[in-house]
């Protein structure tokens, strides 16, 4: 089994999630008492949000791409950004590595064309979508975006709740209001593209498709450390 290194932190919440997530998988497809062979690198979220809040790209690129590079000398043979927005400054990290880097976007793109749809919703915390939005179109895909009121709302859920690992009935509801809002506008599926989301909606959320984009990336993740 290769060696993957996790970049994480951001949050902690997410970053279990994946833990969790890549250890089943792994125990899944090899049985027994098989686990992940991780390395995992937790940055301090504080530091990493207000970069993303004021728009120091540069100074997330420098963080991240050290810790990138700590993991890779401490022997991974692959790193994974278990985080989706930090993915704005993934081109830098990948620059800085001689190791594979496995981008969100591109797992998740691949996924989506796989099924033939051409228009897709994207629920995040963030207005960035830049890391999906080009991966999306190389594949022909159309992206949709939530209102402000709804994107208002998708913000305080994550960030004041699940990122503290707190999960409520009524932000279910919300997240199945906006979901459905989607759908009724043309939306083929919709990508979960907040690792925190996972925790709170469940496929029968939708009458769509749900893309999980923790999931996916998992998914491919695995398959590389088990190939």
């Amino acid at each position: 089994m290769r060696l993957l290194g996790v970049l994480g932190g951001m949050s902690w919440t997410s970053t279990a999630e994946y833990y969790r997530l890549l250890n089943e998988s792994v125990g899944q497809r090899l049985g027994g008492l098989h686990t992940a062979r991780l390395l995992i690198h937790s940055v301090d979220f504080a530091e990493v949000d207000a970069m993303a809040r004021d728009e120091n790209w540069a100074g997330m690129a420098n963080l991240l791409s050290d810790a990138a590079r700590g993991l890779e000398s401490a022997g991974a043979e692959a790193v994974l950004l278990a985080a989706n927005t930090m993915h704005h400054v993934a081109p830098e990290i990948e620059a800085a590595l001689n190791v594979p880097f496995f981008h969100i976007g591109e797992a998740i793109a691949l996924r989506v064309a796989s099924h033939g749809a051409t228009k897709v919703g994207l629920i995040a915390s963030a207005q960035d979508d830049s890391s999906y939005r080009a991966a999306l179109a190389d594949e022909g895909i159309e992206l949709m975006r939530p209102d402000e009121v709804e994107q208002a709302d998708i913000t305080h859920i994550i960030y004041d709740e699940l990122v503290h690992g707190v999960v409520r009935t009524p932000s279910r509801k919300r997240f199945q209001q906006i979901m459905a809002r989607l759908d009724k506008d043309g939306a083929d599926g919709i990508i979960l593209a907040d690792t925190e989301i996972q925790l709170l909606v469940r496929g029968e959320d939708a009458d769509v498709p749900l893309y999980s984009s923790t999931q996916i990336h998992v998914e491919g993740a695995v398959a590389w450390m088990l190939g």
